[in-house]
């Protein structure tokens, strides 16, 4: 009777993973396809002026393979680039400059805003200083760039042009992240393919819809909407500031758009598992608003969707349960087909589709690990910089 009653509750499972599986597939904005490209768009008769905001902390290994990038846009409007350097001791400022007379191109200001006061997390002081010196150029948009993100020569202009076609406030692109490590390769991919599970691109650029998020290595944004909403002192205690930042514009009525970038790269390495650790877990308990009952339902969420269909096809196949092992077979099989489009887009092998319940797990863990860290007081932290724990912070909607 134990028996039989230990086998049930295998094969009740292995059909509501399945089920899960089925509504991801089917009803969850289709965020596993990957053709949610720059929109479509008609270049502008008069190019509007752009002011680019690089928030830099430290980032002299990656500044220039990112900076020149930004310097050489063919831009056809009138372009500025402000750096941002938050109190970098690699010499970020000097390289910024020493760049700028190397290479030509736009127009480059390097300045610094000084320790950030007290309420302020992540980046998003440096971010306000520097929009507080582009708005003296009044410019029409923002361009919110991080210094590791690489943009082809039109990257900008296409941005502008698909902002102005589509009457987009945000118009934010998903940077390819580098995939070279071996742990890059079985973590990178699944970091978009869950971010998009969370927060279907589809979903954000449709009007009407509540779903906001943006890609922080690429924002344009304009300058009008940013002022309306308070951007980013509304948002100046956010972890994920990205995220808060689409969701404060569209609750004041502007529109977002997201999705992947053809040719926006970021080219920071994370080559062991302990780096790409730290990027997961630093925000990963914030998403979660530092709530114990959300950390509870997504370890127990995570496990059904993930970690049970391979352990049903285990146990199954094990214990002559056919039943058990065709549920979580067939729930596999879902799961793997919708990561092969992300592995696609990544150009990596499609053998490393059927390992996303492993990589998953990987991710369970980082999420139990950033609320050990939150609730150890060590808070959030940008580039060496820890930051109180938010616990009184209000809730980003």
């Amino acid at each position: 009777m134990g028996q039989t009653a230990r086998v049930s509750a295998v094969v009740w499972t292995a059909a509501g993973s399945l089920l899960a599986w089925l509504w991801l597939l089917l009803c969850q904005g289709f965020f596993w396809r990957t053709d949610v490209r720059l929109p479509r768009r008609v270049e502008p008769d008069v190019w509007p002026d752009v002011c680019v905001v690089v928030p830099a902390r430290d980032e002299a290994a990656v500044l220039p393979a990112g900076l020149p990038s930004l310097l050489l846009q063919d831009y056809p409007g009138r372009a500025e680039v402000f750096l941002v350097d938050d109190g970098s001791a690699d010499g970020t400022g000097d390289l910024a400059r020493d760049l700028a007379r190397r290479h030509g191109g736009l127009p480059l200001t390097v300045s610094s805003p000084g320790e950030p006061p007290a309420g302020w997390t992540g980046k998003l002081w440096a971010v306000r200083h520097g929009i507080g010196l582009a708005r003296a150029r009044g410019p029409e948009y923002l361009l919110l760039t991080d210094a590791d993100i690489a943009h082809a020569p039109d990257s900008l202009r296409e941005l502008v042009a698909a902002a102005r076609s589509g009457g987009f406030d945000v118009v934010s692109q998903m940077a390819r992240l580098r995939v070279e490590s071996v742990w890059e390769r079985l973590v990178v991919p699944a970091f978009v393919y869950f971010f998009a599970q969370l927060y279907p691109f589809r979903r954000i650029g449709g009007e009407g819809t509540r779903t906001a998020a943006a890609a922080g290595g690429c924002v344009l944004l304009r300058a009008e909407t940013a002022e309306r909403a308070r951007i980013p002192d509304a948002i100046r205690h956010a972890v994920i500031d990205d995220v808060a930042l689409a969701r404060a514009v569209k609750r004041g009525g502007g529109r977002v758009w997201l999705g992947l970038a053809d040719r926006v790269d970021s080219v920071r390495p994370y080559p062991r598992l302990g780096d790409l650790w730290r990027m997961v877990s630093r925000s990963a308990y914030a998403q979660l608003r530092h709530n114990p009952l959300l950390l509870a339902g997504t370890v127990a969420g995570l496990a059904l969707v993930y970690l049970v269909p391979p352990v049903a096809l285990v146990v199954g196949l094990a214990t002559g349960g056919t039943a058990a092992a065709v549920a979580g077979g067939l729930a596999w099989l879902v799961m793997a087909g919708t990561y092969v489009p992300m592995l696609r887009y990544y150009r990596q092998p499609l053998w490393l589709a059927p390992l996303l319940p492993f990589t998953a797990f990987l991710y369970l863990l980082m999420t139990v690990d950033s609320a050990v860290q939150h609730y150890r007081g060590r808070g959030a932290a940008w580039k060496g910089r820890t930051y109180a724990r938010p616990d009184a912070v209000p809730d980003e909607g």
